[in-house]
């Protein structure tokens, strides 16, 4: 159709030479790579490729054009406070991509950021994509979080934040609480896999040595609900592996667990590792959820799946998933002093919903429970409880596709 393909960003930087059809690609960090593609293409002499190895100063990044989109098409906005990540987790293509310096945004780009949404008309959820939102902990606790707290504030709460750390945010009551009066209800942490040996095997370092239950407590203790990520496939996972995960998940009562399957991201050390012992079979999916996996696990492919699935049974079949939905939120307390905004546009969404998690889905029985129990009982975790409860619907659905 003569129209250009243009592709950029993690997936095109690390195996661009897998696509064809493109006609220009812009990796490695927009701020670098975007300004003299578009100066080439207007003067009519744009290359195939553009990288760097250079990474941006973000106080010179602009904000997101938002305007061109219609928000109404989306559940949430994002944003971004840092890129790069202090630690380096072997199957984590992270510090290939942004290094292990933390770069920050200023408080001004912030807070211009938030103000650019809040007056479009926008007033629900935003994420922070950073790969790790703690890893400048003294700009957060200084200025970042101060200025947040004093922004929503003056605008009656108008959004509900969440992002992504490391399980050392469990080590700072400070910046929990901090976190939380900003406005935070959800964080996305790492976790992995209660093995410890299978921890030290990949670098996660930070997650060693620790009673990563109590820290999985500590932080949704303090308003902050986990939503847990977990891998299985490590060499030194034992058989034993996917019980005590379903055990580690259900009795820290992660509602919110995302499970995959271990590959290796090309460009990681984890990539390099396999490739020089002949244990690489292709290039990886990008979708640690299809039962796809790009080498020769130590336990074998066969038993790793049947073990994987077992996995997903025990934490997203009805009756184990409602149970752990309704004792989290027994236990919950929700933050104080925060708005809540029915996006009216939405109510489809949530009629139809409802219609097939109560009347035709399975686990209805379970899902009425939920509904009359928090609508009587804990009215202030009804929107939760249905939000939870459209979750577990959605995991079960996408897990279906790999049965």
């Amino acid at each position: 159709l003569g129209t250009k393909v243009v592709a950029g960003g993690p997936l095109f930087t690390t195996e661009f030479e897998q696509f064809e059809g493109v006609d220009h690609f812009v990796l490695n960090e927009a701020e670098i790579t975007l300004p003299p593609f578009l100066a080439d293409l207007e003067k009519g002499c744009a290359k195939h490729i553009y990288m760097s190895d250079e990474f941006a100063d973000l106080t010179n990044t602009p904000p997101p054009l938002w305007e061109l989109i219609n928000m109404n098409k989306y559940a949430t906005m994002d944003i971004q406070f840092s890129r790069g990540c202090p630690f380096n987790c072997d199957f984590c293509d992270v510090i290939q991509l942004f290094g292990n310096k933390v770069r920050t945004k200023s408080q001004l780009q912030i807070i211009t950021e938030l103000e650019f949404l809040y007056s479009h008309g926008w007033k629900s959820g935003v994420f922070f994509v950073d790969d790790n939102f703690i890893g400048n902990k003294r700009k957060l606790k200084k200025e970042i979080l101060p200025a947040i707290i004093e922004w929503m504030a003056k605008r009656e709460y108008p959004f509900s934040f969440s992002t992504e750390a490391s399980i050392n945010l469990a080590d700072d009551e400070e910046l929990m609480r901090l976190m939380v009066k900003a406005g935070f209800d959800s964080v996305f942490v790492g976790i992995e896999t209660t093995n410890e040996d299978s921890l030290t095997e990949c670098n996660k370092r930070q997650n060693t040595k620790r009673d990563l239950a109590g820290c999985v407590a500590r932080i949704q203790e303090s308003g902050l609900i986990v939503k847990g990520g977990f891998i299985v496939g490590f060499d030194n996972d034992p058989p034993t592996i996917f019980n005590k995960l379903v055990e580690f998940i259900q009795g820290s009562l992660i509602v919110n667990a995302m499970v995959g399957l271990l590959n290796a991201p090309k460009g990681t050390r984890l990539y390099k590792r396999l490739e020089s012992e002949g244990r690489l079979l292709n290039d990886s999916s990008g979708d640690n959820t299809d039962c796809s996996i790009n080498f020769v696990p130590k336990m074998g492919i066969e038993k790793l799946i049947d073990g994987y699935k077992e996995v997903i049974r025990g934490i997203y079949s009805p009756k184990p998933y409602y149970e752990r939905v309704m004792k989290f939120l027994k236990g919950y307390k929700p933050p104080s002093a925060k708005g809540f905004h029915l996006r009216f546009h939405l109510m489809g969404a949530f009629f139809k919903s409802v219609f097939f998690l109560g009347i035709v889905g399975r686990g209805r029985l379970l899902f009425w429970k939920l509904f009359f129990w928090s609508l009587f009982r804990r009215p202030k975790v009804f929107p939760l409880a249905i939000t939870f409860a459209i979750y577990g619907l959605h995991f079960r659905k996408v897990y279906q596709i790999m049965a």
